[in-house]
């Protein structure tokens, strides 16, 4: 699929979800990334908060646009994190052009995944006091004490690690935080930009890579001028009060003395384009060390062992097998495939909904007798849909599940690699609190699902919590999830024992989603991460 036909869909998958989450209790939150549209004219960058609202996750710059979705695996065949995101810290004086220099290096890095974390965000929450002393321009911002370095390197240890954050909304006009956080998940490379990035020796730690931006105070200074009165809303004798006063002696005592920390000085920003080509030359020779191939490793492991324990699979009664059937015959009409389909489903999920937890309740019936009976333990249940095809499962899930919140996940395989790559998810907030049921159609190799199990699990989502359900699984996706993920139960109403060299589940069902959906399915399909319609 091209990166034009994925921005499309992701494009339309949200305002599908805009619309679906009017009625999913708790709202959403989607994959926001922290990449600034670069300016492609004269005027002037305006910002008034430390972060953008929701985008796709787009890079644009005057020349392209940068699709920066399709993360490959950031984890091995055991499910846990052998590689942890490359941090690039840049430091350098106020206005000295880092945030022009981050989008350099992401617009030459041309990656997915990069992730652009500003120090702005992490500005300490003021007193009263403070806040009257900042409106009139007499509190140092430019003084280590102004900054939450323990919040600050608690959120980019977890980024680091691949876990899902969130990032403080810092308002300049109000000197404040805004209520609303935003959620940063899924880096490669993060890129932290901040005058005190070299401030603190546990923020040090975490920088891979760190660089100095070394640009004239002259030109610093009209720089600041022009942001803080044009974008700020301050007056020119505020600005060269808070200047003299705090901006220039800060840099002279707390940033400038750090440059000799940095692994390369780049004077002259964001144009000094050699700099920047080196800078993106070493980061890509890291990125390549790092590399993981997760689907030939699943080939091989654990294939010999007997199926696990978590495993459940429905009956094979008479009515259940002559579904399968109906549903495997290359010859069934589409109608007859989506409806028995369908009650494969509603059994399916009825089926998942027995694992959960339950408790002893009490009640009174209309004859005045008490019913000693069973409700769920737990605070909620949310579905996840591994896209396309696990949206065929969502409207049996919601009909036994009243009110049940729904996520949606896209994952695909990269043509050239035959990794599966994460190109979009929208999960429920708070969904760390819940028991999820994560819908596929069909799991070959277990490459897809294990990449939706470990994003549940990045987003502190409880192991034991997780329940995998799937109409039709290979033995080979249920070793690699099984044994990667030891707590994830799994439902499947039929285990086949074989996939070919092309992934396909023998004897299998076919494609689902093409059949369910009714589009062809490419040459080369497989039964899981190529569930997607052929653009």
């Amino acid at each position: 699929m091209s990166a034009l036909c994925r921005e499309s869909r992701v494009q339309e998958m949200e305002c599908e979800e805009k619309a679906s989450s009017r009625s999913d209790s708790g709202g959403s939150e989607g994959l926001d990334r922290l990449l600034p549209a670069v300016s492609t004219g004269v005027s002037p960058r305006k910002r008034t908060t430390s972060q953008c609202k929701s985008e796709p996750p787009l890079l644009r710059t005057s020349k392209r646009t940068i699709y920066t979705a399709g993360r490959p695996p950031w984890y091995n065949e055991h499910g846990t994190q052998s590689k942890e995101a490359f941090v690039i810290g840049l430091c350098g004086g106020s206005a000295s052009g880092k945030t022009t220099v981050a989008r350099k290096i992401i617009e030459a890095l041309d990656v997915p995944w990069v992730v652009l974390l500003s120090m702005d965000s992490f500005y300490k929450v003021l007193t009263p006091e403070q806040q009257v002393r900042a409106a009139s321009n007499d509190y140092n911002f430019d003084h280590p004490d102004a900054f939450d370095f323990t919040l600050l390197v608690n959120t980019l240890r977890k980024l680091k690690q691949g876990k899902s954050v969130k990032i403080p909304v810092y308002d300049f006009t109000t000197h404040g935080r805004q209520k609303e956080w935003k959620t940063v998940y899924g880096a490669s490379v993060i890129i932290f930009e901040g005058i005190m990035s070299f401030a603190d020796k546990e923020l040090l730690k975490l920088l891979d890579m760190k660089l100095f931006v070394d640009t004239d105070s002259d030109i610093r200074l009209v720089r600041r001028l022009r942001r803080d009165i044009t974008e700020r809303g301050r007056d020119i004798d505020g600005v060269i009060k808070q200047y003299n006063k705090f901006v220039k002696p800060a840099f002279e005592q707390y940033i400038e003395p750090t440059m000799r920390l940095a692994d390369i000085v780049v004077p002259r920003g964001g144009g000094n384009m050699v700099a920047i080509d080196l800078i993106v030359q070493h980061v890509h020779s890291q990125l390549e060390e790092r590399e993981l191939s997760v689907r030939a490793a699943l080939a091989s492991a654990h294939q010999a062992q007997p199926l696990p324990q978590t495993l459940s699979v429905l009956d094979s009664t008479p009515q259940v097998r002559g579904m399968h059937t109906i549903i495997r015959n290359k010859e069934t009409s589409r109608d007859e495939f989506i409806f028995y389909s369908k009650r494969l489903m509603r059994l399916l999920i009825e089926r998942a909904l027995s694992f959960l937890p339950s408790q002893v309740h009490t009640v009174q019936t209309p004859q005045g007798e008490d019913y000693e009976g069973r409700t769920f333990h737990g605070k909620r249940i949310t579905g996840v849909s591994i896209l396309r095809a696990g949206e065929t499962m969502e409207p049996a899930l919601r009909a036994v599940c009243k009110d049940v919140r729904i996520g949606k996940i896209l994952i695909q395989t990269n043509q050239d690699t035959g990794e599966p790559e994460l190109h979009y998810l929208r999960l429920p907030k708070d969904i760390s609190e819940d028991h999820v049921i994560l819908m596929d159609c069909t799991v070959s190799t277990g490459a897809a699902a294990m990449m939706a199990v470990r994003v549940l699990l990045d987003h502190d989502v409880q192991e034991d919590k997780i329940l995998l359900v799937s109409l039709l699984m290979a033995e080979m996706g249920v070793h690699s999830v099984a044994y990667a993920f030891p707590q994830v139960k799994i439902i499947t109403t039929a285990v086949d024992k074989k996939v070919n060299d092309l992934f396909h589940i023998i004897p299998g069902i076919g494609n689902f989603g093409d059949r369910y959906f009714g589009t062809d399915a490419p040459p080369d399909w497989s039964d899981e991460e190529m569930d997607e319609p052929s653009y």
